[in-house]
C-alpha cells in the first residue's frame, strides 16, 4: 500500500493521474447527455426485453463497451469504437498493401503518416455509423417498436451524424491526450472506464439476490457469495497469467570488433507472447455471430433452406450449444489469423541475422524462421484454448448458477481482457515513475509486467 501513498508525492506523477481522471470524467459526460428526439426510455426497455435474443445480444454488447450510452443514445454513443476499428483495418490492411508497409517502416515519419490515415478513416466511419443509427431508429419495426424517435426525417439525420461524429472525434482527442500527457493508454483506458462504469449496477443486481424480498427467502446464500470470491480470485489470476505469458527464445549475440572494442557477446532473449492476439478474436467471433444470428432470424420466406436458415439463427444466441461451438471455433481461428498477418517470422530472422545475432542450434536465415514460425504456433495454440476458457465463463455462470448476465461479464470475456490488460499497462507505467524517484514498486521481488 505504501507504494499508493507515494504516487501523490511525486508531482509529475500526480499531475499526470489528475489529468487523465479529468479527461475521463469528459468521455463519461459524453456517454450520459442523450442524443436530441430521442425516446430514451422506449430503448432502455427494448434493450431490455430483448437481452435474450441474438438482437439484444448485440445491443447490450455494445451497450457495455460504450459505458452505457446506447441505453441513453447519447452522443457518445460510438464512444472511441469507430477509432479501434479503423486502426484495426489499417493494421491488417499493412500486412497486405505493399505501400502501407512500407509508410510503417519509415519510423516516425511513417507512423504519423498511418495515424493521419487512421483519423481520416475513423471520420468515414463515424459518418456512416451514426447515419446507419439514425436509419435504424427512425425505422425500428425491425427490432419489434413502434417508435423510438420523436420527431424523425432529414434535421434529426443530420444532428445525429453532426453530434455522434463530433463526439467520437473529440474522444479520439482526448485519448491521444491521455496517451501523451497523461498515464496509460488513452484508447485503452477509456474503453476500460466504460466497461467498469457498468460494474456498480451489475454489483446491486447480484446484492438483490441475497436480500429476501415479498416474503420468499433469498436466491442466494453464504455458499453462492463463497464460490463468486472463489471464481473471481482464480478466473483473475489465470487471465494475469494468460495476458503475462511469454515462451522465451534464447538469443546469442556474436562478439565481433569494431575499432579496438569489441562489442556483442550478449546472451538474451524474444519473449513470444502467449496470448499474441490479445483480446481481438473475442471482438470479432462475438459480433459476427449475434449479427448472424440476428439476420438469420429476420428471414421470413418458407423456402426449405431460407427456413433452415432461420431457424439457425434463432439458435445462434448466447448460451445455446450451437452458439458456445462455433464461438470456440471462431476464437480459435482467429487467433491464428491474427497471428498470421501481424507475426512475420520472416521479418524477425532477417532482422536478426543481419544484427549478427541466432538462436543457439538453429541456423540464422529461413531455418530461423521456420523455427519462430512453428514455436509461435505452439504457442498460440494454447494462448487460444485459454481464450475460450475465459470466454464461455460469463455464460457458463449466468446459465448454471444464475448469476446476473451483467456482473457475470465481468468473470470473463472481453470485458476481463481489457480490465486486466489495461490495468496492468497502467500500473507499469506508474510503477516506472516510482523506480525511477527512487520509490518501492508495487511488487517487493521482481517488476511489473504489462501486456505488452
Amino acid at each position: 500500500m505504501s507504494a499508493f501513498s507515494n504516487i501523490w508525492k511525486i508531482k509529475e506523477l500526480r499531475s499526470r493521474i489528475l489529468f487523465t481522471l479529468g479527461l475521463v470524467f469528459i468521455c463519461r459526460m459524453l456517454s450520459i447527455v442523450p442524443t436530441p428526439g430521442v425516446d430514451a426510455a422506449a430503448l432502455k426497455a427494448l434493450i431490455a426485453r430483448t437481452s435474450d435474443s441474438a438482437a439484444g445480444g448485440v445491443m447490450g454488447t455494445f451497450d457495455l463497451f460504450t459505458g452505457g450510452a446506447l441505453s441513453n443514445l447519447a452522443v457518445g454513443t460510438l464512444s472511441i469504437w469507430p477509432y479501434i476499428s479503423a486502426s484495426i483495418i489499417i493494421q491488417l490492411m499493412t500486412a497486405i498493401i505493399p505501400s502501407l508497409e512500407r509508410m510503417a517502416r519509415e519510423g516516425e515519419t511513417g507512423r504519423q503518416k498511418l495515424n493521419q490515415t487512421t483519423r481520416y478513416l475513423t471520420l468515414v466511419l463515424c459518418v456512416g455509423q451514426s447515419f446507419g443509427l439514425a436509419k435504424l431508429f427512425e425505422n425500428p419495426a425491425a427490432l419489434g417498436v413502434e417508435r423510438l424517435v420523436l420527431f424523425p426525417g432529414l434535421p434529426f439525420e443530420i444532428l445525429t451524424v453532426l453530434t455522434m461524429t463530433a463526439a467520437t472525434m473529440l474522444t479520439m482527442w482526448l485519448g491521444e491526450q491521455i496517451t501523451e500527457r497523461g498515464i496509460g493508454n488513452g484508447t485503452s483506458v477509456i474503453i476500460m472506464v466504460n466497461i467498469i462504469a457498468r460494474l456498480p449496477g451489475a454489483l446491486y443486481a447480484t446484492v438483490l439476490k441475497f436480500i429476501p424480498m415479498g416474503g420468499q427467502s433469498a436466491e442466494f446464500n453464504v455458499f453462492h457469495l463463497a464460490l463468486l470470491l472463489g471464481l473471481a480470485f482464480f478466473v483473475f489470476a489465470g487471465t494475469i497469467a494468460l495476458t503475462q505469458g511469454v515462451r522465451r527464445v534464447p538469443i546469442h549475440t556474436a562478439r565481433r570488433s569494431v575499432g579496438n572494442r569489441a562489442v556483442g557477446g550478449q546472451n538474451t532473449y524474444m519473449p513470444l507472447r502467449v496470448n499474441y492476439a490479445g483480446v481481438m478474436p473475442i471482438i470479432f467471433a462475438g459480433p459476427i455471430l449475434q449479427a448472424l444470428g440476428w439476420v438469420f432470424s429476420r428471414i421470413d420466406k418458407d423456402i426449405a433452406w431460407l427456413a433452415w436458415l432461420r431457424n439457425f439463427g434463432f439458435q445462434l444466441k448466447e448460451g445455446h450449444g450451437l452458439f458456445m461451438l462455433f464461438y470456440a471455433a471462431l476464437i480459435l481461428f482467429f487467433s491464428f489469423f491474427w497471428v498470421a498477418t501481424q507475426f512475420h517470422a520472416v521479418r524477425i530472422a532477417d532482422e536478426l541475422k543481419s544484427g549478427n545475432s541466432y538462436i543457439p542450434g538453429i541456423r540464422p536465415g529461413m531455418p530461423t524462421a521456420e523455427y519462430l514460425d512453428m514455436t509461435m504456433t505452439r504457442v498460440t495454440l494454447i494462448g487460444a484454448v485459454g481464450l475460450i476458457v475465459i470466454a464461455v465463463i460469463p455464460t457458463v455462470l449466468s446459465q448454471l448458477i444464475g448469476i446476473p448476465p451483467l456482473l457475470a461479464g465481468f468473470f470473463g470475456g472481453t470485458s476481463l481482457l481489457i480490465i486486466v490488460g489495461v490495468a496492468l499497462d497502467t500500473l507499469r507505467q506508474v510503477e516506472s515513475y516510482l523506480v525511477m524517484r527512487n520509490y518501492e514498486g508495487f511488487l517487493k521481488h521482481g517488476r511489473l509486467r504489462g501486456r505488452r
